[in-house]
């Protein structure tokens, strides 16, 4: 794992778990391959934070978009992030949504590298 941390030290707790556990038994290039695709396409929970507050005095929905949750991005857009409720609520989930937009990506870049 020590080879991935050099790549991805921002990783930490779940997701750092799971991506060890797809990269497990992968050998060192596959791994270091894996890793450089999976950081570029990573969202980061800092951002999705900060688009979340944006959601405040600006545009709401603007993480789901990022998330990839273009649905859901649409309706909290015309609906003011649901009355600000939905925008509150991604505001305390903010890195749950970051991580369940890293789990989708780091499986598609999983699909990649195979």
């Amino acid at each position: 794992m020590a080879k991935v941390l050099d790549v991805l030290p921002e990783l930490t707790g779940e997701e750092m778990l799971f991506i060890q556990n797809i990269i497990n038994d992968w050998p060192d290039e596959k791994a270091r391959s894996f890793a450089t695709v999976y950081r570029a396409r990573r969202k980061d929970p800092q951002l999705i934070l900060f688009t979340t507050l944006v959601g405040f005095v600006g545009i709401a929905g603007i993480q789901r978009f990022i998330t990839g949750q273009v649905g859901m991005g649409i309706l909290y857009l015309f609906t003011l992030g649901l009355c600000y409720i939905g925008t509150i609520v991604d505001l305390v989930n903010h890195q749950r949504l970051a991580f369940e937009a890293n789990e989708k990506t780091a499986r598609e870049v999983a699909m990649l590298v195979r």
